[in-house]
């Protein structure tokens, strides 16, 4: 049990990684495969949700997710969702899912990229990684434990942990930590686009109202929207003179 601690031990601390705002975070596995992880959960959900077949809606929302992929490179599939939940997503590997419901609740290309931008900043700042190292190292050490006392499961632990890393309910769920950064750098990198990051509290400020007080699906893990818009106009002269430099280097989306 010692050396097995030790070895835990050991492989977190040389896992540990920084966030692009100097968080610290785990990271025990290759970029590329979580960005497998991330493409098997996004066909996963493909299959399993009817997609909006609206040429308009589609249109409208690539024009938003590809002007804020185009600030960050890489190919990036968008896929919008027949489904009323109030909800967005991002996955490693370049996936991005936005649901119909939430273009009943954002208002205008601004409060969209508020939402898409917050998600892409999710993959940026490899919180998909965080998550699934963090799932795989408590999977590691209570089945360690258990194979020592004599549960005989130490033969299968990888499998059955990166098993658990694969699923769409591992990946997606951040800490309350991670969701403020996303915030963060999300604005910042809607404000790059060239979108107005006034609209970020705008849109939290109409999730509240719309949602009748209650808690949507976006931000049933996300920090409390008083803590979140009080953070965003903090955050909000930097993203003021980002959004400014966009403009003037002709950045200006229009997507009706």
């Amino acid at each position: 049990m010692r050396t097995f601690l030790i070895l835990i031990t050991a492989t977190v601390l040389t896992a540990c990684a920084v966030s692009p705002t100097g968080r610290p975070q785990l990271k025990l596995f290759p970029d590329a495969e979580i960005a497998q992880m991330g493409i098997a959960s996004y066909e996963k959900i493909k299959q399993e949700t009817p997609i909006e077949r609206s040429r308009s809606v589609n249109n409208y929302v690539n024009c938003v997710a590809n002007s804020i992929t185009q600030q960050v490179g890489g190919s990036w599939e968008v896929n919008v969702f027949a489904e009323d939940q109030v909800n967005a997503f991002a996955l490693p590997g370049g996936k991005i899912g936005v649901y119909n419901g939430l273009l009943k609740v954002a208002d205008g290309q601004s409060q969209l990229a508020t939402v898409i931008g917050h998600e892409v900043a999710h993959v940026l700042a490899d919180h998909g990684n965080s998550r699934v190292s963090a799932n795989f190292a408590t999977q590691t050490a209570v089945q360690l434990a258990s194979s020592v006392a004599g549960g005989g499961a130490g033969g299968q632990l990888a499998i059955a942990a990166l098993g658990a890393g694969a699923q769409v309910g591992v990946l997606l769920p951040f800490s309350r930590g991670q969701e403020s950064e996303a915030d963060i750098l999300g604005v910042n990198l809607m404000a790059r686009a060239g979108f107005d990051p006034r609209a970020s509290v705008d849109l939290w400020r109409n999730m509240q109202r719309k949602s009748g007080g209650g808690k949507t699906s976006f931000l049933s893990t996300h920090p409390s929207e008083g803590d979140r818009i009080s953070e965003l106009q903090k955050h909000m002269p930097e993203a003021i003179q980002i959004y400014n430099q966009a403009r003037a280097a002709g950045r200006r989306p229009n997507c009706g």
